[in-house]
């Protein structure tokens, strides 16, 4: 072989490595692209999987307060419940005081009246019970 072949041949084979160097380099460049382009796409999804994130979050939030509120409204009305009956139970209570000053005082008219019998002084005339009450009077 003379030197010229020589020559050729090293110039072939430097060229063969820099055409696979080439072409390894473009490969890789290539494959970093896709992985950048895939990187992208999942940010985008998790981007909008945030968003979805958000607006649910704010639906609990928006829930969570109508609870608090209507919890509110319940122990509102829970304590107007027990105002009222314990208004109730006072005008029981007054109402029950005044049937009995009214039959000590039916009572004490009978104890009065000679027209009442003995006997016939049990009826009580806040009961509305005129029985023993003398005909002339009713």
């Amino acid at each position: 072989m003379d030197s010229n072949n020589v020559v050729w041949i090293v110039i072939a084979a430097v060229v063969a490595l820099v055409v696979i160097g080439l072409l390894v380099w473009v490969g890789r460049k290539r494959q970093v692209s896709r992985r950048v382009a895939q990187a992208d796409e999942i940010r985008e999804e998790v981007r909008q999987e945030q968003l979805k994130l958000q607006h649910r979050e704010a639906v609990a939030d928006e829930t969570a307060a109508k609870a608090r509120a209507a919890q509110a409204e319940a122990e509102a009305k829970a304590a107007e419940a027990a105002r009222l009956e314990a208004n109730a139970a006072k005008h029981r209570e007054d109402a029950t005081a005044h049937r009995e000053e009214l039959d000590e005082r039916a009572s004490h008219a009978d104890s009065l009246d000679p027209r009442v019998k003995e006997q016939e002084r049990a009826g009580s005339v806040a009961r509305g019970d005129q029985s023993g009450r003398p005909e002339a009077d009713r």
